[in-house]
């Protein structure tokens, strides 16, 4: 089979496709034929080095597809069926290995593009405004790169809680996507400072939590976009890490709350994995979350893809088809 295989850690180019054996599930496991794959910064990150992995190495963590085979053990899944995954390595290929604990069932009225473009995005999205902090109607929040992927995807589920959303983009075209996602305000950071544009629409108060997956580049403007006793949810770095910081800066910001989330540590159990990606499929099913996707790349292309994700240039999602 086809995939993509990482032999040292780098740039896009690292990402070479080869001819390899066909895996086989263990027990406990499932077979996929994938049919799409999400590309993701955790991949971006891998490559890197920046998350160390073992090499070689098959990166994807997120993709959905149909069932090949089920290995020992496994009586919840069965041949034929459609699912996805998030948060397992092995996606770029054209099959793929993954305990069955980790995968989804995907609903007929999902497509697997659908799935793919939504459950590591989607859920991350989803822990972050229902659990990290539960969006409450009324609240103003603050969403970095509000256009893309899971920028996206906060802005509806917070609007769908009845928040206010204020968005962070650059360009003209990323305000117009954002605000068909729903964002009631947009700060074009290209063009003014963030916290003072944050105050300006507060009224000087501030937002109740600041959604920010873009790190070194934002930090220091989310910290003093928030209100008295906000909450800062740092979940990615896609401008770099953060560097240290004396935590007496959230005292002086307001008693301020910083956090730095993961995905895996809101799937942990088998029930909560579930009822995320359940929520999530049937608000897709019921037209009222809209997955954008904002570029296909076939599979060998797979450099490509990371080239475009990490230009800041894309909206929504990206796939490997």
């Amino acid at each position: 089979m086809r995939a993509i295989v990482m032999e040292e850690f780098g740039g896009p180019e690292v990402l070479r496709p080869q001819e390899i054996d066909d895996p086989s599930p263990g027990p406990g496991q499932i077979l996929l034929d994938v049919a799409a794959r999400g590309v993701n910064f955790i991949d971006v990150y891998q490559r890197s080095g920046a998350y160390q992995v073992d090499l070689p190495y098959v990166p994807g963590m997120e993709a959905a597809g149909s069932i090949a085979a089920v290995g020992e053990g496994v009586t919840d899944f069965a041949v034929g069926q459609r699912v996805g995954w998030a948060m397992a390595p092995g996606g770029y290929a054209d099959r793929a290995t993954v305990d069955a604990n980790l995968a989804v069932p995907i609903p007929d009225g999902v497509s697997d593009e659908q799935a793919a473009a939504l459950l590591l995005q989607g859920m991350t999205a989803h822990y972050l405004t229902y659990s990290v902090h539960p969006v409450a109607e009324g609240e103003t929040i603050l969403v970095h790169a509000a256009a893309g992927g899971t920028g996206l995807l906060i802005t509806q589920l917070a609007k769908a809680r009845g928040a206010r959303v204020i968005g962070t983009v650059s360009t003209e075209a990323k305000e117009a996507v954002a605000r068909a996602a729903g964002a009631d305000e947009i700060i074009r950071y290209t063009q003014a400072p963030v916290a003072e544009a944050v105050r300006d629409l507060t009224g000087g108060e501030g937002v109740a939590a600041v959604y920010d997956g873009v790190g070194k580049d934002t930090f220091d403007a989310s910290l003093a976009s928030l209100r008295p006793r906000g909450v800062l949810a740092l979940f990615g770095q896609a401008s770099g890490p953060v560097e240290p910081v004396d935590p007496q800066r959230l005292n002086g910001a307001g008693s301020v709350y910083l956090t730095r989330p993961s995905l895996a540590h809101f799937v942990a159990g088998r029930e909560e994995l579930l009822g995320r990606a359940r929520d999530l499929f049937e608000l897709v099913e019921q037209g009222r979350l809209d997955v954008r996707v904002g570029g296909r790349f076939p599979l060998e292309e797979a450099g490509r893809a990371h080239e475009a994700l990490t230009s800041r240039g894309t909206t929504g999602k990206l796939l490997l088809v």
